[in-house]
């Protein structure tokens, strides 16, 4: 694959652009043309008449490690002013447009073999160009020092799972996105902060972008649209943009790589407030446009992965052996007949599903009959039939028709893929939702024959 990390979004994004401004470039311009740059542009003007309801909210959490950041009374929206706002402690501005940027390494692999990962956030202006590297007094190059002692470990864990490079450290890829892209955050400005402490501005901007992150699961988005990895099916563009689309309302941006290999993502975010405690609004991409080819779009496999290939795009599977076993003799074995879905979690078991379809410490396992169904088998429970829903599972009479799941290694499968999660461990008389969509704990659900 081409070289991520230190140069990877350089190469995506032409520095050599008449619209790329460097700081003497911005030194040299006059009053009004600095203060045009907060001005939206005629695509922005027109996203302003939508009414506020019509967006989705994506609220955002305040994490800070000293001072704190600007309040912010009324605060506007980027990229659909009419007029110029001055206070960019409260308003994204000229970068107004935010980007969630995700990759998919496959060859050599990064990451999770069920999951996108990190590229970054970047602060575009509202016509899709942007600037870049804006304080180079701020290109810190401890970003690991600084999360530390701001007693961030879990964070930096997770970023060490799921912000990952192909190309050098880990390190110098956080240290080349903060330096290029996070130093251009207008709210992130040392200024923005009452009471400031050093670097604190580090700490909110990559808990930012790993909040963003976990709100866009785009394996399972995929998936759900039947779009899997795979190492000779193709997709269109279309079909990948639509399953990326349905669950945020608005559109992305895809990019492949070698002409017709899909290995990034662009989610966009309009921002009412300051990054740090403002609200995120999905939006359609200001400028910003797809390269993969229309048809003919590969979804590689990461190497490694043990991930079936397909000959359409229908999903199927095949059959996987864990180790020290024998091969399964059909998909839908050992989920057949009568038997309960028990639940493991952190390496150990741990309660079960339960009627509903829902993950239960405190009580009696529930009972549910599997039955085959094309590839994999079908799931009923007292309740009804079973179904992934909003990235949920559901058991329920509402249920019209039946998720067909598949058994990974013993293990049951949506997608292909062995993974659910809930946003905590339950406990006492609480049922924990159990979700394909990437949450803080994961588990897997096996079969126990009645």
């Amino acid at each position: 694959m081409a070289v991520q990390g230190l140069l990877r979004d350089g190469a995506l994004k032409n520095l050599s652009s008449p619209s790329y401004l460097s700081l003497p470039q911005l030194d040299s311009l006059s009053l009004s043309n600095i203060m045009s740059s907060f001005m939206p542009s005629v695509r922005a003007l027109s996203k302003a008449a939508l009414t506020y309801s019509q967006f989705a909210l994506l609220a955002s959490s305040n994490t800070v490690s000293g001072g704190s950041p600007e309040t912010c009374s009324n605060p506007q929206i980027s990229c659909q002013n009419t007029s110029a706002i001055a206070n960019t402690c409260c308003f994204n501005a000229p970068g107004g447009q935010l980007l969630q940027t995700q990759f998919w390494d496959a060859d050599p692999s990064t990451g999770p073999v069920d999951s996108w990962t990190i590229h970054g956030l970047w602060p575009d202006h509202c016509d899709g160009t942007f600037d870049s590297n804006c304080d180079a007094s701020r290109a810190y190059t401890n970003i690991t020092s600084i999360l530390t002692a701001a007693g961030q470990t879990s964070l930096l864990s997770y970023m060490d799972t799921y912000w990952v490079s192909d190309t050098g450290t880990n390190e110098a890829f956080w240290e080349h996105e903060w330096g290029k892209h996070g130093t251009c955050i207008s709210t992130l400005e040392p200024d923005c902060y009452t009471d400031y402490t050093p670097q604190e501005e580090v700490v909110d901007f990559f808990n930012k972008v790993v909040t963003l992150f976990k709100t866009l699961p785009s394996y399972t988005w995929l998936s759900n649209a039947g779009i899997v990895p795979s190492s000779t099916t193709t997709y269109t563009s279309a079909d990948i943009l639509a399953a990326l689309q349905s669950p945020r309302g608005v559109t992305a941006v895809i990019q492949c790589e070698n002409t017709d290999e899909l290995d990034e993502i662009w989610y966009f975010y309009d921002v009412q407030g300051s990054v740090q405690t403002g609200t995120f609004i999905p939006t359609d991409p200001d400028g910003a446009t797809s390269d993969c080819p229309a048809t003919g779009v590969k979804y590689l496999p990461k190497a490694g992965s043990s991930t079936s290939s397909t000959t359409s795009p229908t999903i199927t599977t095949s059959t996987t052996t864990a180790p020290g076993t024998s091969p399964t003799s059909a998909p839908g074995t050992p989920f057949s007949g009568k038997g309960t879905l028990q639940v493991t979690s952190g390496g150990q078991a741990n309660g079960c599903i339960i009627s509903a379809g829902t993950w239960y410490i405190g009580g009696t396992c529930a009972a549910f009959t599997a039955t085959a169904s094309g590839s994999g088998f079908t799931l009923t429970s007292s309740k009804g039939l079973c179904a992934i829903q909003n990235a949920d599972l559901v058991c329920a009479s509402s249920v019209s028709t039946a998720t067909v799941f598949t058994s990974s290694a013993g293990e049951l499968a949506y997608a292909e893929n062995p993974a659910f999660y809930a946003s905590s461990v339950p406990s006492g008389s609480v049922q924990a939702t159990v979700s394909t969509a990437t949450l803080a704990q994961g588990l897997t659900i096996t079969w126990k024959s009645s």
